[in-house]
């Protein structure tokens, strides 16, 4: 029989044309999508900008550094001074820090009641099951505006606030808004912050040692409660001893001497450095992630895409600190110095007081009128009304999400709980809760988000949020465009960082497979 086999050497593999190569053809079918995409974005950008301009209307952002020449009723420095002037930038600044901060209360609020009545209504108690569940099954099918207008009308027919100027109380609530006793930080709270960590330092040791004797001798140490009771002590001797820690001041008054002499091109340098190090980092971790014990994994385009986004990531950094930006580099070496100097600032100089102090609210005179002085803290009508709608409308589906993690839950995991003689509540906590997180946290990152955007809606009730100032601000100067463009940005980056967030806690819960 004649062996017709063709010798391996004269197998000839030839390579498609470029037309016809599938890699070449996905990747040059995606970055031609994405330019075609940008480039229409930037002829819309200057169609609309060229249309404006022709009817008179200059779209810039020249006007942020000019004078405001408006109110904002509640926030941050409302007023100008010589050091900051209350400029429309500065106004817009005044929204987004009230924006954040009804976000973020409502944030923890609504989390903290949602979780509370998701377990409320898997409970055996029939009463608490039942409130729970009137309550989600009623507020979240009633509008969140309808809510926030409802709220508003509670508040502004509450009493008129009435009481003698000076008089300090516990908690007042009228149609001035609510008020109730405040806990701030004092002189020594980074003194005693500092002080509390180096004695944690010696707590962590101890809890090691504890757990080394546990592995080796078993038995058991007492782990938790002995923890518990050395930081406590060393929570005392921090507050009553803060006043030692005085010798931070002149180390970060150095650094600030220090920092001030970087020259700018150093800083450059740096920054760029730090750029290129963080994306090869990525890159290397990446890799290795893709690595098994037979070699590199095949890469498949995505990979391939986000290794390229990470240099590319880089050169953009770098090019941003050179070109585009070179004052960047000034700006963070005065911006270092001034950090490092008001660090120092913060230890010594007679700061040997108590770490945290608080004040009650208390009643002043504003001409024939009652109102509350700045002692306490205050929830105007329209905060507490945005605030009461937000939260219990966002709890009643946070509710729900809770409900639905904890069914998800295998019966098998509370059966197994039971039969190790733990009660309902730490099967809970310590199995079901745990488990339940995995599924709860991707539709929980939804709803921070809707929080977050919702907050817009505080203009129905004249909440001074960004949205708010914003509208008065082109009102007054019919920048639309800009000002619409900054609320774009605004609400995309807080998207994007709770996004990640919630991303990075999703990973750190989930399953690790072999």
């Amino acid at each position: 029989m004649t062996d017709t086999a063709v010798p391996a050497a004269s197998v000839h593999h030839t390579r498609p044309p470029l037309w016809r190569n599938t890699n070449v053809l996905k990747w040059g079918v995606q970055i031609a999508v994405l330019a075609a995409v940008i480039a229409s974005f930037w002829f819309l950008i200057e169609q609309a900008g060229t249309n404006l301009s022709d009817k008179g209307f200059d779209v810039s952002y020249d006007w942020l550094d000019g004078p405001a020449n408006i109110q904002v009723a509640e926030g941050i420095q409302t007023a100008a001074t010589d050091e900051q002037p209350f400029n429309m930038g500065r106004a817009l600044w005044v929204g987004m820090t009230n924006t954040l901060r009804i976000s973020a209360i409502g944030i923890l609020a609504s989390t903290i009641l949602g979780v509370i009545l998701g377990i409320a209504r898997l409970s055996h108690n029939w009463l608490a099951s039942k409130i729970a569940s009137i309550f989600v099954e009623t507020l979240r099918n009633i509008p969140v505006l309808v809510q926030i207008l409802l709220w508003a009308v509670i508040v502004a027919s509450l009493p008129e606030l009435t009481g003698d100027p000076g008089e300090k109380g516990w908690f007042y609530a009228s149609k001035k808004g609510i008020s109730f006793p405040r806990l701030f930080y004092a002189d020594g709270f980074y003194q005693f912050v500092s002080l509390l960590l180096i004695l944690c330092v010696g707590v962590w040791f101890v809890r090691r040692y504890l757990k080394g004797v546990q592995a080796r001798e078993g038995g058991e140490q007492h782990i938790g409660a002995i923890t518990f009771a050395l930081f406590a002590i060393a929570v005392v001797i921090a507050w009553f001893a803060n006043g030692i820690m005085t010798w931070p001041r002149g180390i970060f008054h150095g650094i600030r001497d220090g920092w001030a002499e970087i020259p700018q091109g150093a800083m450059q340098l740096v920054l760029s450095a730090l750029a290129v190090a963080a994306a090869v980092l990525w890159i290397k971790r990446f890799l290795d992630s893709r690595r098994t014990p037979a070699g590199l994994a095949r890469l498949t385009d995505d990979d391939y895409f986000r290794m390229i986004f990470a240099a590319l990531g880089a050169v953009v950094i770098v090019f941003v600190v050179f070109v585009l930006w070179p004052g960047l580099s000034s700006w963070m070496i005065n911006s270092g110095s001034d950090f490092w100097g008001w660090l120092g600032d913060k230890f010594g100089g007679g700061r040997d007081t108590r770490p945290l102090d608080g004040m009650r609210p208390t009643l002043s005179e504003g001409g024939r009128f009652v109102n509350y002085a700045p002692t306490g803290w205050t929830l105007t009508p329209a905060f507490a009304a945005l605030f009461l709608g937000l939260t219990f409308y966002t709890a009643s589906f946070i509710a729900e999400i809770v409900r639905g993690g904890i069914l998800a839950v295998p019966k098998g995991q509370t059966e197994a709980a039971a039969a190790l003689g733990l009660s309902r509540a730490q099967s809970l906590r310590k199995v079901v809760l745990p488990q339940a997180f995995r599924v709860i946290m991707p539709p929980l990152g939804n709803q921070y988000l809707n929080i977050t955007k919702n907050s817009s809606l505080g203009i129905a009730v004249a909440f001074a949020d960004v949205v708010q100032v914003g509208q008065t601000i082109y009102n007054k100067n019919n920048q639309v465009l800009a000002v619409f463009s900054i609320f774009m940005i605004f609400f995309l980056i807080c998207s994007l960082t709770i996004s990640s967030v919630v991303n990075y806690i999703n990973n750190k819960l989930a399953i690790v497979e072999r």
